[in-house]
């Protein structure tokens, strides 16, 4: 079954406001280290070539701060929105409770942001456990994303940040002058416990857009006291009580589901292709992640997760939606972290499709300066 289990790696798993920096500078330390009928986004109708992004200086686009278990595919998701220039990346949460461990899953984040010549973007880690159960990732897969897989990173010069993963998500939504959005690429775990404890920030969040769930589609946790037919998404199967608190929480959630990221599989022509078109740091460091993955991509079974889910929050025309009163399956057992239909729960909105040729053209533009 290990065996199984690596093949379907990943694809067991889904595979304008100014931040106010002298409140989050608290959390620095000295040390350095109405039902479910489909819509089209804005501009769905065209897979076409992207308008360039306008720049703006930083600080000054949108708010987000990225939630993440730095996972490959999360590395490649955080570089897309870091090279977005109408995107402002706030902060980076980790959650311990995914792929990564807390001390490699941070280093990593700020190598990452150092990459991208955002250095001083603070991160933080949050618990090491789910909110509810013992479900985890295979120890395997958790190797593999400690160890960046086998690719280094630069050194961030600037102060490690203090507190955990909630303070800095409470910190930075306190702090910004407009409404935050959250990218969550991991289990739910930190966004649960901010809107559980926080709940007086429930109305300072913009929206939560989630790579996470399987609706309408199979699932793809694939482990041996499991079905063979799978129900579940990884991120939702490893904290069921997060993502199903989150959901009912009212704060607007967009679900990238794999009903949508089925659509974009990575292809080893569009591998070539990036790796072909790479002016830039990032780009190449992207490039490397996808070689070291070229078995999986070479078998079909690697898709852009994270990096879709990331590109809907940037550009909605990249998907379709359905709305939908959402909840998860919360007891343990074979039907654990299914997505379920809630009457009386707060609409969920979700990408059923996605425009895969839009994609590509968004993911080269956004790597190689953002600039078109």
């Amino acid at each position: 079954m290990p065996g199984q289990l690596k093949v379907v790696r990943r694809s067991a798993r889904r595979l304008g406001a100014a931040l106010g920096t002298a409140a989050v500078a608290v959390l620095l330390v000295g040390c350095t280290g109405s039902g479910p009928g489909t819509t089209g986004g804005p501009g769905s109708s065209s897979s076409g070539s992207i308008a360039p992004i306008e720049s703006r200086a930083p600080g000054s686009g949108r708010p987000v701060v990225i939630d993440t278990d730095m996972a490959p595919d999360d590395w490649v998701a955080i570089l897309f929105l870091l090279g977005r220039p109408d995107i402002d990346v706030a902060a980076i949460t980790v959650t311990g409770a995914g792929e990564s461990h807390c001390g490699p899953g941070v280093a990593h984040a700020r190598g990452l942001v150092a990459l991208a010549g955002r250095p001083e973007i603070p991160v933080a880690c949050g618990r090491e456990t789910p909110l509810a159960g013992s479900h985890g990732f295979p120890a395997e897969w958790r190797a593999g994303a400690d160890g960046l897989l086998g690719l280094t990173l630069p050194e961030n010069p600037n102060e490690v940040t203090a507190g955990s993963a909630i303070d800095l998500l409470g910190a930075t939504i306190r702090a910004s002058t407009a409404k935050v959005t959250i990218l969550t690429l991991g289990p739910l775990t930190n966004v649960a416990e901010l809107v559980r404890d926080a709940p007086e920030l429930r109305p300072r969040i913009e929206a939560v857009f989630v790579m996470g769930g399987a609706v309408d589609v199979a699932g793809n946790v694939y482990l041996p006291e499991l079905p063979p037919q799978p129900v579940a998404e990884w991120n939702i199967y490893i904290d069921p009580s997060a993502a199903n608190l989150v959901l009912a929480s009212g704060v607007p959630v967009t679900l990238v589901a794999l009903d949508a990221t089925n659509d974009v599989p990575v292809s080893a022509a569009f591998a070539k292709r990036f790796a072909d078109a790479a002016t830039t740091a990032s780009a190449h460091f992207v490039s490397d992640i996808l070689g070291k993955l070229g078995d999986s991509i070479a078998r079909g079974d690697y898709f852009f997760w994270d990096p879709f889910a990331a590109a809907v929050l940037a550009d909605e025309g990249v998907a379709s939606f359905a709305n939908r009163s959402l909840g998860v399956t919360t007891d343990d057992g074979p039907d654990s972290g299914r997505i379920v239909t809630v009457p009386g729960n707060p609409e969920a909105r979700y990408a059923v499709s996605g425009d895969p040729s839009r994609f590509e053209d968004l993911f080269l533009q956004a790597l190689n300066g953002g600039g078109g």
